[in-house]
């Protein structure tokens, strides 16, 4: 009796079905349908060239014992992979050693797949890269501590895929600029290549794609929209650590844009060897581009920032208060610019002039530990050397004025520049309570408004404190 190429499948399926999980035979066998049976090689069709390169991986084993075990020793396997409704590219196994072999390249046209950022039901022709327009290189200010990166983004712009960066990996702390650098790339291929489909977005919204994909039994049709862009950018990779089908499926994505000479920009909080819960085939294949870092901006390149923002925003902020802002902010150009905005704000609803005072304010808020780092001992310190005595004459219970002077500037400082309670203050000033210090600060606040130059005095003391801190 000849065997039709159903029934011979139908055979095979069963087999495997009591070989794998439930839910892998679902995903990965029941799509699967037979096209042709012709002397011993039964041709099957699968939605993919991703689903085919997996029962490669995978499946290779089992395929073949089935196949020989239906079809006997001289049985041979061809793959056919749907590329769309009237389209077809054959792939063929030689029946002995599992391995397959592609007759032709393979292509996607951008309209075939399902595109997982679009709400159903309503038609969107190219890709939308999902950037923020604000994140160009004109406004990335560039300094010594994202020089090598600024210059690595701006060669993957001119030459996406062309370069020995693919991928380029940028990593460095929170606020550094990593997703604007990112972005800015991408930003730059549109507007110079509208050919190229550019698309930007974070490792939770992926994960959460593929969720949906696999809840709605498409995971296929989104890996073959992934396999579709020509430069993906994916901020936060980190966030990949522990997902091991996220990461599974990102590693054929990944495979796949690598192989066709298309661009892969991530980012990160740290280097790629220092991901943990990471499959280590994912680490290795980051590191075959441009691993570049972006540190903490120098002072300089921190006012640079400032002054760029505040020329886009049309805001105007004395030197002194640039400078005191950007002596405070160190570690975070986001806090910077919030710091900005939050000055401006607090300016134009409380009707308040933008003075040093102002910027403590809203620092204070932003910053927290630059003021607990500020000790009671270097405020003693640096107004002690002011005044040339020593220390412990601040700590002493001698009344003469210069030294009661310099005492009371001292609690009027800790008070005003730490988070120190007013019997912490007074303990450390030769155990003194807390009405002393009190009545000091009121003393010094008195002396303030009546002598210009005792005023002075305290603001130049405040702006060297804050700038040590």
């Amino acid at each position: 009796m000849t065997k039709d190429r159903y029934t011979v499948w139908d055979n095979c399926l069963r087999t495997i079905k009591s070989s794998i999980a439930a839910q892998s035979y679902k995903t990965w066998f029941e799509p699967i349908k037979p096209v042709n049976l012709e002397d011993s090689i039964l041709t099957i069709q699968v939605p993919n060239k991703f689903f085919y390169e997996w029962l490669e991986e995978h499946y290779v084993g089992l395929l073949k014992a089935t196949i020989q075990k239906e079809l006997g020793e001289q049985a041979k396997l061809e793959y056919q992979i749907l590329m769309g409704p009237a389209s077809g590219e054959r792939k063929q196994n030689n029946g002995t050693n599992g391995h397959y072999q592609s007759d032709s390249s393979l292509g996607f046209m951008p309209d075939a797949f399902m595109n997982p950022f679009v709400i159903p039901g309503i038609k969107q022709v190219r890709v939308d890269p999902h950037l923020n327009r604000n994140y160009t290189f004109d406004n990335f200010i560039e300094g010594d501590c994202n020089k090598l990166g600024r210059s690595a983004g701006m060669a993957v712009a001119k030459k996406p895929g062309g370069t020995a960066f693919n991928p380029l990996v940028i990593y460095g702390q929170v606020g550094l600029g990593k997703t604007h650098l990112a972005q800015a790339i991408g930003n730059e291929v549109v507007k110079t290549n509208k050919n190229k489909n550019v698309l930007y977005g974070t490792t939770e919204s992926f994960t959460n794609q593929i969720i949906q994909a696999i809840k709605n039994n498409a995971i296929n049709e989104f890996v073959a929209y992934y396999q579709n862009i020509d430069i993906l950018i994916l901020d936060d990779i980190q966030f990949l650590a522990n997902k091991v089908k996220t990461q599974e499926i990102f590693f054929h994505i990944f495979n796949h844009l690598h192989q066709s000479g298309h661009q892969i920009i991530l980012t990160s909080d740290r280097p790629p060897r220092d991901l943990e819960g990471m499959e280590e085939r994912l680490i290795s294949r980051f590191k075959w581009g441009l691993t570049t870092d972006l540190q903490a901006p120098d002072l300089e390149t921190r006012m640079a920032i400032l002054e760029e923002k505040m020329h886009k925003d049309g805001i105007d902020l004395p030197r002194d208060v640039v400078e005191y802002v950007c002596y405070n902010i160190k570690d975070n150009v986001r806090e910077l610019e919030g710091v900005l905005n939050s000055i401006a704000a607090q300016a134009s609803l409380n009707q308040r002039t933008i003075d040093v005072d102002l910027a403590r304010e809203v620092v204070r808020k932003f910053v927290k530990e630059a003021q607990r780092e500020l000790t009671l001992d270097h405020i003693q310190n640096q107004v002690a050397d002011h005044y040339n005595i020593p220390v412990d004459k601040l700590k002493a219970k001698t009344r003469k004025r210069p030294i009661v002077i310099a005492r009371q500037l001292s609690m009027f400082l800790a008070k005003s520049l730490t988070n120190k309670s007013l019997k912490t203050i007074g303990e450390m000033f030769g155990g003194r309570d807390h009405s002393t210090v009190i009545y000091s600060c009121r003393a010094v606040q008195d002396m303030m408004d009546t002598d210009r130059e005792f005023r002075l005095t305290v603001e130049g003391l405040e702006k060297q404190l804050s700038m040590a801190s």
